[in-house]
């Protein structure tokens, strides 16, 4: 779901509805949202006008996924600063918006990094503006070349781990174009599978308590005509035991300098199980996801969400009698507290690989992340 600025070939194109796009209306420039808290039942845009806007569709999950973020989080400088707004006070509420993500920060500081380089030099405020734009916008074409690159990658892996084909893959959350400038990470890998007629099944999480799995990968999956099944969070041990799970692939909001990786509630239980039934773990993300300033898995601040998100479940957003509309209808009795962290961490051992664009990570140890780290910044100041 990339825009024009995020086309990688001629065989790029884009899907009917963007999950994110620069827009410049004659009443000023503008960032357009897919509202993915509104899938699959209808795809609605949101326009953000200021940086305050986006960071309340960042936290309210309108827009997410790691790679996203970074996109988004550099758009947000560029709106800022084309605006006319406080371009460090936009850069901090952004950066702080999800502290789990990495990515979110890095687009944040690059956008930023280079509205400041050109201000410093011309003085010229529209020239500084068009910088960070120039930045984001890069961002995006990279972070398109950068999916393309992972699903090459994991496909390859996956062929050498399991040869012959007929690959059934386990996934949790979402991890497709609605959170990548191209096809996403985990489920490029999976969707090249499948148009290499190498997919078997895709087995889909639903993804508690916000049903990413159910709402938006099935979502894509059907959209890509892909064979998939859904299954709730705690059917996966079952799905083990019965020898129908060839793969895990999941995708990352940050890995620390030892390897240990952050992805959404669930990832760590799915990673217990598929080395107790001797099956791959795969962690699909880009170098930008890895995190050298965090030094281990318990370094790595979690967000912490809204109870109400296991208290309730979403009301309709058409008004039902007795049901406030966009509400919450209880499943549980009135004043239960609940534990919602949005992510869990696994630790390195439990890790088969980490298929980034610059390469496959496989024992993963902290010297072969500096390694790689250190390669792809070679790569990108050459």
């Amino acid at each position: 779901m990339a825009d024009q600025y995020a086309q990688t070939g001629e065989d790029s194109k884009t899907t009917e509805v963007p999950a994110i796009r620069w827009e410049e209306p004659p009443e000023g420039p503008v960032l357009v949202l897919l509202d993915q808290t509104r899938l699959p039942a209808e795809e609605v845009e949101l326009v953000c006008t200021d940086a305050s806007a986006l960071v309340e569709a960042i936290r309210s999950l309108a827009v997410r996924g790691a790679p996203l973020l970074g996109i988004a989080g550099a758009y947000g400088v560029a709106l800022a600063a084309a605006r006319g707004f406080d371009v460090d006070e936009a850069a901090a509420a952004l950066a702080g918006a999800r502290p789990t993500a990495v990515n979110l920060g890095v687009g944040v500081r690059r956008a930023e990094a280079a509205y400041r380089a050109e201000l410093a030099k011309s003085g010229d405020q529209e020239l500084a503006a068009g910088a960070a734009l120039a930045a984001a916008r890069r961002l995006h074409r990279e972070d398109a070349a950068a999916s393309a690159a992972m699903a090459e990658r994991g496909l390859a892996l996956l062929d050498e781990l399991l040869p012959g084909g007929g690959h059934r893959i386990l996934t949790h959350c979402n991890t497709g174009s609605l959170v990548s400038g191209g096809e996403g990470t985990a489920f490029a890998v999976a969707l090249a599978a499948h148009r290499a007629g190498r997919l078997r099944r895709l087995w889909v999480d639903e993804t508690r308590p916000l049903l990413q799995g159910a709402r938006l990968t099935a979502y894509e999956a059907a959209r890509s005509g892909m064979a998939y099944t859904l299954l709730t969070d705690n059917a996966a041990g079952s799905l083990f035991a019965a020898g129908e799970v060839d793969a895990v692939l999941i995708g990352a909001d940050r890995i620390a300098a030892d390897g240990s990786v952050a992805n959404k509630v669930g990832s760590y239980p799915l990673a217990v199980l598929a080395r107790y039934h001797h099956v791959p773990f795969i962690v699909v993300a880009p170098v930008t996801t890895i995190d050298p300033d965090t030094p281990d898995g318990a370094s790595i601040e979690v967000e912490q969400r809204a109870g109400h998100e296991v208290t309730e479940i979403a009301a309709p957003q058409v008004p039902v009698v007795g049901v406030e509309a966009g509400g919450g209808i209880p499943v549980a009795p009135l004043g239960t507290q609940a534990y919602n962290p949005a992510f869990d961490v696994t630790p390195p051992e439990l890790v088969t690989a980490i298929v980034t664009e610059e390469g496959v990570v496989s024992p993963v140890t902290a010297e072969a992340l500096a390694e790689l780290c250190a390669r792809s910044r070679e790569v990108t100041t050459s």
